[in-house]
């Protein structure tokens, strides 16, 4: 885990999200810091997805702000979030089930491409250098999440564990400054927990920073830097796993006891 200060790479101030008259998110502000780990908990319906789909363009702010790097976000769509250098997994699987763990992660890779519509017509010099390129990018992200064997697999073919890397594999082809992975231990087991928790360290040792939503509460406390935690819309801690721990607030939130 990060020992030392780093810059503050995503920073969210009084984000609001409404449903009609339901308040999903209220007054949300937090940080993420260059190079850390950071995750989001909370009870079922606490808004954290909610949040990920603010951060990650699916969803415009009501109110507040937020930036990556400094740099404006809030209202721009998923596609710029992308180029922007926000990359996201989903809680449910969203791959292209009908073709190849390879062709899966060059179409995560295309929103690097210069070549355009024409250059796809024409097929010429430039394009097909640029394409092997991204066919060899795919093919050492599959390698790097531990899937190379299964390029030419279809996505719909390899076991639940190997999509969730498939899917990662295909955010980073994006080139993320930030990887938001929304619930990526769901319904491992316990080797595949493990084998996820030393995939994501050495994400985050290659220089991507990580948000991400977790239930699995020992993988948390292992792995992040910090933690905000969630309940009903509202930011009720933040900090270090052992502060987080031993707040109040979030016994009572997750037990439901004083």
């Amino acid at each position: 885990m990060s020992t030392m200060q780093a810059a503050k790479l995503l920073e969210l101030e009084n984000i609001g999200k409404h449903f009609g008259g339901l308040a999903a998110l209220s007054d949300v502000s937090l940080s993420v810091r260059q190079g850390d780990i950071y995750a989001l908990i909370g009870p079922n319906g606490a808004g954290k997805t909610t949040l990920f789909n603010v951060i990650t363009g699916i969803y415009r702010p009501d109110s507040g702000s937020f930036s990556l790097a400094g740099a404006p976000m809030a209202g721009k769509k998923p596609s710029e979030m992308a180029r922007s250098g926000i990359a996201r997994t989903f809680q449910n699987i969203r791959l292209f089930a009908n073709m190849s763990a390879l062709e899966n992660v060059m179409v995560g890779r295309h929103c690097r491409t210069k070549s355009g519509v024409l250059g796809a017509i024409f097929n010429g010099a430039r394009t097909k250098l640029e394409e092997k390129a991204i066919r060899e990018r795919a093919a050492s992200l599959l390698d790097y999440v531990g899937i190379g064997n299964h390029a030419h697999m279809l996505a719909k073919n390899l076991s639940y564990g190997d999509q969730r890397r498939l899917e990662i594999a295909r955010a980073l082809a994006t080139e993320p400054r930030l990887l938001a992975l929304d619930e990526p231990a769901a319904g491992m087991n316990h080797a595949e927990t493990d084998s996820l928790k030393s995939l994501l360290e050495r994400i985050r040792e290659d220089g991507t920073t990580l948000l991400l939503i977790e239930h699995d509460m020992k993988l948390v406390m292992n792995l992040c830097d910090r933690l905000a935690v969630l309940n009903f819309g509202k930011l009720i801690a933040e900090g270090t796993p052992e502060e987080v721990s031993g707040n109040p607030l979030v016994v009572e939130a997750y037990l439901g006891v004083q």
